[in-house]
């Protein structure tokens, strides 16, 4: 009798089966492992420099992007930094140029008792460096000693070596001078108008330097003195405040270049104070006086 042939009730494993890894997240695992352990030393060689772009790359994710600069926002920036550090004024500017060539111009006579003081005071400016200065010829008139104190202190006599007395101008020479003295630089007023800014420099009764500024008020006018012997044409009229000490001493622009002399105020009292009205001789009579041809 023919035996029944019985069955497994498991199926039989395919061929591929058998030879197939057991998994693939374990092959990945191995390959892992494997490609850590056999790169392991550049890996951490090149791990700073990762590191380091991965910081970069992050600051470069928080700049904002630029913003386009419009003329309203560099008006205001403009504005902010006036307002932060304020630019001289011009009359600083002016006065600066020319503070090392003003001098303080004194006048001696022998008083009753043989005693030398002080007749006058005023003020110079000196045009060349030889120690050549102009004044006003009221500022030395009966001197019998004329003193000048340069912007350095440097105290020196001076004499008189020519007048101009239509301008009501002297010419002093320096018999000591100081190192580098600074000559003042002259400009012609054929390009002055009125309105233009003006700067005078002196010792307004002796105190000073002294600096005040102002606009030109007129050109072309006359001017009699207050003792009515001199009549003065030709002269530029300013407002910048000068009082008697201030003649002499000079009328600057504003690069500080000396445009004029002062030579006188108006004033209708007896106080000789300054009201608003001072007087100057264009520098071109000045240079004429020195025997410099005008300009």
């Amino acid at each position: 009798m023919r035996r029944t042939t019985l069955y497994s009730s498991s199926r039989p494993k395919a061929v591929s089966e058998v030879l197939a890894p057991k998994s693939l997240g374990a092959q990945s695992r191995f390959s892992l492992k494997e490609f850590l352990r056999r790169h392991r030393v550049p890996l951490l060689a090149a791990t700073p420099g990762l590191l380091a772009l991965g910081v970069v790359l992050l600051q470069w994710s928080y700049v904002p992007a630029p913003q386009e600069l419009t003329q309203e926002d560099i008006d205001a920036a403009v504005t902010k930094a006036l307002e932060t550090v304020p630019l001289p004024s011009v009359a600083a500017k002016a006065a600066e140029a020319v503070r090392g060539s003003v001098v303080r111009v004194r006048g001696f006579v022998v008083g009753p008792d043989g005693e030398e003081m002080q007749s006058s005071v005023g003020t110079g400016v000196v045009i060349l460096d030889t120690g050549v200065i102009l004044t006003n010829i009221h500022v030395v008139a009966g001197a019998k000693r004329i003193s000048v104190v340069f912007h350095e202190g440097l105290e020196s006599d001076a004499v008189v070596t020519g007048t101009r007395p239509e301008d009501d101008l002297a010419v002093l020479q320096a018999k000591s001078l100081p190192d580098d003295l600074q000559a003042a630089t002259l400009q012609s007023t054929s390009g002055l108008s009125p309105g233009d800014h003006v700067t005078a420099v002196g010792f307004p009764f002796g105190i000073g330097p002294s600096v005040s500024s102002g606009v030109v008020s007129g050109l072309k006018r006359d001017y009699r003195s207050p003792e009515g012997k001199r009549l003065l044409t030709n002269l530029i009229q300013f407002d910048a405040a000068v009082n008697p000490g201030n003649s002499g001493g000079p009328l600057v622009n504003a690069t500080g270049e000396v445009v004029g002399i002062v030579t006188g105020i108006l004033n209708p009292t007896e106080q000789r104070v300054f009201v608003g009205v001072g007087f100057a001789v264009p520098v071109e009579n000045a240079a004429m006086a020195v025997g410099v041809p005008p300009f």
